[in-house]
């Protein structure tokens, strides 16, 4: 009766636009019509569900996370070797905190609504957040890491891992120190991290904002245009540099001929070397700015290579980091792929990791404009995790994705009761099992449940086992079986897993 007051209301709804009657008698007859639906129920009334992510996300299954696990675990124990501390903030700011900090990435700041009188955004990285805890506690002196998540309203590009939420993982040095100690090590971390993840062969790029900034004064690029030319100079390994120099020309309003002035050293790359060359250069070294730039970036040199790390580090003028709140050191990491042998240099498949000095940050949110010297680095997790979970489903490797180290099992039926028995007190002890949830199953599944999941052995109980106060443990791999006493069985499946 209900599903025929329904078609014929809907019926009624269609004769009323057929004889084009009173737009709000329609509407009217539309809303009884889709209350009538919904309280029907049934399919007419339920909403079809799109399943999928949002844009520029992804799910990751226990395979991709088990992966994961260990590109963090590699970058914690880095920082942590190095001494720092850990910290977390909220994953969403007060509009104001975010505004401005970012040059012309700030269009990419994802903003909630009016929540009871706050503008909110979510925190588009991790180092404005930082600079905000340190000015709100009056920290002045801190060495931390923080890995939380970050949004951005980016044009996704999920195949080279470009997310609109994704990972960051941060390590920075806060205080007033002697120049370019805490610069050199977050150039070692970003190194060894490299290094242990074993992603090839990589290079570090590093410059210094005052070098850029100092560059462009003798350029003649005007005070208003440095950020935005900074932003164009930064998308030199992306574009070429006829393309970069039509869009500061084209775009941006340069003057031809200072775009060419910017060419000659935007091209130029080396070491200790070219930065003694540039000391010499009639123009730049006239530039205060660029002239402090240079000596701190000889001295950074002299400690990379006391770090035993300056051949993987390259002095690189075309390199500027689009972001507003760099002051000195900049730097980049990107990994290189031979693509042949008669290819001269290495060719960049982009950046993993990235930071630089920012001195001002902090000073911006304090109410007295106190100033706290930082320097960090940011490891970006997301490329790093595409290329390494390309490389296992190339390789075919076979990943974990549980710890368990013993599956407690029965040859016999009707022993449920001491297989829990038995995995209660592997548990209390700390061990890492599992039993399978049905009381009788059979041997054979209980095996082939091992070699499914690998976990490396199997603790037998069996009628027999129980009278002679013994467990059989079977190890998974050789099939080899031996009777251990029960109160020694925590002892020896410590001894076997951890070889």
């Amino acid at each position: 009766a209900a599903e025929a007051a329904v078609r014929a209301q809907a019926e009624a709804v269609r004769r009323l636009k057929q004889d084009k009657a009173d737009p709000d008698e329609i509407a009217k007859e539309v809303a009884k019509l889709l209350e009538m639906k919904a309280q029907l129920g049934g399919d007419e009334g339920k909403h079809k569900f799109v399943l999928k992510t949002p844009k520029g996300t992804r799910d990751y299954s226990p395979k991709q996370m088990a992966i994961r696990e260990r590109v963090f675990d590699a970058i914690v124990t880095c920082f942590k070797r190095h001494g720092a501390e850990v910290i977390d903030t909220p994953v969403f700011e007060l509009k104001e905190t975010l505004t401005g900090k970012y040059g012309e990435d700030s269009k990419l700041i994802y903003d909630l609504k009016d929540q009871g009188g706050e503008l909110l955004s979510l925190r588009y990285d991790l180092t404005v957040p930082f600079a905000r805890y340190l000015a709100m506690n009056k920290i002045t002196n801190i060495k931390r890491y923080h890995i939380a998540k970050v949004y951005r309203r980016d044009n996704p590009a999920m195949t080279r891992g470009r997310y609109r939420e994704f990972y960051q993982c941060d390590f920075d040095i806060a205080g007033q120190f002697d120049p370019m100690i805490p610069d050199a090590e977050c150039l070692k971390i970003v190194h060894e991290i490299l290094s242990d993840l074993q992603l090839g062969d990589f290079l570090i790029k590093v410059n210094d904002r005052r070098i850029l900034d100092g560059m462009f004064a003798v350029c003649g690029v005007p005070d208003s245009k440095f950020r935005t030319i900074c932003s164009s100079v930064d998308k030199l390994d992306k574009m070429p540099w006829e393309e970069v120099r039509s869009e500061m020309v084209g775009e941006k309003g340069l003057s031809p001929e200072a775009a060419d002035r910017i060419g000659e050293y935007v091209q130029l790359h080396g070491g200790l070397d070219l930065i003694e060359r540039l000391l010499q250069d009639a123009k730049l070294s006239q530039n205060k700015l660029a002239k402090e730039g240079l000596g701190d970036m000889k001295l950074l040199f002299e400690y990379l290579t006391l770090f035993g790390i300056a051949g993987e580090i390259s002095f690189d003028l075309s390199l500027a980091r689009g972001l507003d709140y760099y002051t000195g050191v900049i730097f980049e990491a990107v990994l290189l792929q031979q693509e042949n042998e008669h290819v001269e240099e290495p060719v960049s498949v982009g950046s993993v990791a990235g930071g630089g000095r920012y001195d001002g940050l902090v000073g911006m949110f304090d109410p007295k404009g106190r100033k706290v010297p930082c320097v960090g680095v940011s490891i970006g997790i997301e490329r790093i995790f595409s290329i390494l979970e390309q490389r296992v489903e190339a390789s075919e490797e076979k990943i974990r994705t549980t710890e368990t180290q013993v599956l407690v099992a029965s040859a016999q039926k009707k022993l449920l009761e001491e297989r829990l028995k038995l995995i209660s007190e592997l548990w209390d002890a700390g061990i890492k099992a599992e039993v399978l949830y049905k009381k009788n199953p059979k041997l054979l599944n209980q095996l082939q449940y091992c070699e499914d999941t690998g976990i490396p052995l199997v603790a037998i109980v069996g009628e027999q086992e129980l009278k002679d106060g013994v467990v059989k443990l079977r190890v998974v791999a050789t099939r080899e079986e031996v009777n251990v006493r029960r109160e020694n069985l925590v002892e020896e499946i410590r001894m076997r897993t951890s070889r």
